[in-house]
């Protein structure tokens, strides 16, 4: 098993390479779940490119280990972690804390995805995409959330998806989890908006990573074809919207569903 680790980040892009204002907070950690592949590494490499401390929680040991062993300068804490299970998040959170310090923000990527149409879909099909997608998003937000609110600060994005705002055929877990992942969103913004925490989510459309891979080349022709732009994501267009939602410019902006998606979702 993959324990804790602290190891060093890439030194390019230091803080010092953007103005004052718009560097992260030095002495304080970004927690991001689902942080060692797809959206979640291009979030975690954009972080500490910029010389911030990140603490990742993953399930996947293997691509912790590959994380790991090619950071340089910076820090990096990894933990092996199934984000469905509260006690094991609470406890990631406090040892994160203890590893790199004061946190100032989360970024939850943690997902899955077990398509099938509505008359298909079994029981586990069901529970296995809610708890990972939505219970795992709560569980992580609820945790950080908790220290953030004492230091009258802090930044939470959550990685939401297009799907969640309109459905998607053979997605009915997955569009329920992020339609929910929406709704906490929302609520967390206006509850812990008196604690100086924002709390948004980015919605993406079609994004090349590992997981949609599997899908093959048609999905992804057919969302191209949807896009205004004919494009679809990659993983550092998402990294750099998390990157701006983390920033002291974005302090008045809380409650937000920002989509990233080229257009899909209006259509060509």
């Amino acid at each position: 098993m993959v324990g804790p680790t602290t190891t060093p980040g890439p030194a390019a892009g230091t803080p010092s390479s953007r103005p004052p204002s718009y560097q992260l907070p030095p002495n304080k950690a970004i927690i991001v779940t689902g942080g060692a592949s797809g959206i979640g590494l291009a979030v975690t490499q954009l972080l500490l490119s910029e010389g911030a401390s990140v603490a990742v929680l993953d399930r996947d040991e293997a691509a912790l280990g590959r994380l790991a062993a090619t950071q340089t300068p910076g820090r990096v804490h990894t933990q092996s972690v199934n984000v469905a299970d509260p006690k094991a998040v609470e406890s990631a959170v406090d040892r994160a804390a203890k590893e790199l310090g004061p946190l100032w923000g989360l970024v939850t990527c943690a997902g899955i995805v077990r398509d099938k149409t509505l008359l298909k879909m079994s029981d586990e099909d069901w529970r296995a995409v809610v708890d990972v997608n939505l219970s795992g998003t709560f569980y992580a937000l609820r945790s950080a959330a908790h220290r953030l609110k004492d230091q009258k600060e802090g930044r939470i994005v959550a990685i939401a998806s297009i799907v969640g705002l309109r459905g998607g055929f053979g997605q009915a877990n997955y569009a329920a989890s992020k339609a929910g992942v929406i709704g906490l969103v929302e609520t967390a913004a206006r509850e812990l908006g008196r604690f100086g925490i924002t709390v948004n989510a980015i919605a993406p459309g079609f994004v090349r990573t590992p997981m949609t891979a599997a899908y093959g080349e048609t999905l992804e022709e057919a969302c191209k074809a949807e896009s205004p732009m004919g494009t679809v994501c990659e993983p550092s267009d998402i990294a750099r919207t998390v990157r701006y939602l983390l920033a002291p410019e974005a302090s008045h902006i809380t409650g937000v569903v920002l989509r990233v998606d080229g257009g899909q979702a209006i259509g060509a």
